[in-house]
């Protein structure tokens, strides 16, 4: 894919951060690397890979209102390649490969329909993971006087998660008042420019198409469930990394610590979110008492760990279905001219940008 301004800027970040977070410790990283135990780290990727077919199947129980209940294996191979791209290649190519794969495989769901369903997957990410992060706050082991750039950890905690509220009743509002929510974007868009709200309400008529699975309590259910298991088990992998290093912290400090790291892996990065991933593990080991050391080598450690796995599997399968760049390329560039998604995607937090 083409790199863009967006694409090196994000790169060059990446490389600077990685620079400044491991200048002076790169000694000791290695150090506290070649000490750490194997077989924890075996059991890191196994837990860390586990998420992706689980996000699959969450992926599942959203697409069942528009094209019911769509068979496991096409979901798992375009959730697989998407993950691949996400790592490889710029600009979070893989939040477009996803839906392309699968209205590749399964023509009942259009790419744009694919697209918008992306919309239901980021809410339910957001909320679980913060519901998580604000869990931890209440174990007795939470450092109370733990403060991110002078401003406590937990009040961080609960205003984000008020925020995804705010969004979640935005989303909520848009699946039972579509045509209220459209009036009023084109009343406040529309005294700015026409144009502009033209291209907002089109944005806003594509994501309604992927949001149907909302108005079902009984699915709702089910992706939240389905979203719970995946956060925990990747709550799970931060924690065997941890005893990897033999890092003295509880688990509720592998679900605060997956919070930050998701927060910081939606700045602009190279694929794979190198460097912003270390950057936020290290923010958040650092509220724990954790060295600079340990908590930079397990940040390079899990990343390792959980990307060569997935990474190896989505490209096996886009070799075997004889997939091409340029289609998805050419998918995504034909979205865009008609403004049925977005230039730019929202940050995936999934595993893979943790």
């Amino acid at each position: 894919m083409k790199l863009d301004w967006r694409g090196a800027l994000g790169i060059a970040l990446s490389a600077l951060l990685l620079w400044y977070l491991l200048r002076g410790h790169l000694g000791d990283v290695v150090g506290v690397l070649r000490t750490s135990s194997l077989s924890w780290w075996i059991m890191t990727a196994a837990a860390a890979t586990s998420i992706f077919p689980l996000r699959a199947r969450r992926w599942q129980a959203i697409l069942a209102p528009l094209a019911g209940r769509i068979p496991f294996g096409p979901l798992w191979r375009a959730t697989a390649i998407g993950m691949m791209m996400n790592n490889v290649f710029p600009l979070r190519a893989g939040e477009f490969a996803r839906p392309f794969v699968l209205s590749r495989e399964r023509k009942d769901v259009p790419f744009t329909a694919g697209f918008a369903s992306l919309a239901v997957d980021r809410l339910f990410d957001g909320v679980v993971v913060l519901l998580l992060m604000v869990a931890a706050t209440f174990d007795p082991r939470f450092p109370a006087d733990a403060n991110i750039w002078g401003v406590p950890a937990s009040r961080i905690a609960f205003s984000a998660a008020g925020f995804l509220g705010v969004v979640g009743v935005g989303l909520y509002a848009l699946v039972f008042f579509p045509h209220f929510m459209f009036r009023v974007a084109e009343t406040i868009l529309g005294a700015i420019s026409p144009t502009l709200a033209d291209k907002v309400i089109g944005l806003m008529k594509t994501f309604a198409s992927g949001l149907g699975m909302l108005r079902s309590p009984a699915l709702a259910l089910e992706v939240f469930v389905w979203t719970l298991v995946h956060w925990i088990m990747n709550g799970l992998a931060f924690y065997f990394g941890f005893l990897a290093l033999g890092i003295d912290a509880p688990v509720s400090a592998a679900l605060f610590v997956q919070g930050i790291v998701v927060v910081g892996v939606a700045l602009p990065s190279s694929p794979g979110f190198f460097g912003v991933f270390e950057g936020a593990a290290k923010v958040g080991l650092m509220l724990y008492g954790v060295s600079d050391a340990l908590a930079l080598g397990w940040g390079i450690g899990f990343h390792i760990f959980s990307f060569v796995p997935i990474t190896l599997i989505g490209g096996w399968y886009f070799s075997r279905m004889n997939l091409h760049l340029r289609d998805i390329v050419a998918s995504k560039q034909a979205a865009e001219a008609t403004g049925a998604v977005p230039a730019t995607p929202a940050p995936d937090v999934s595993g893979r940008d943790r």
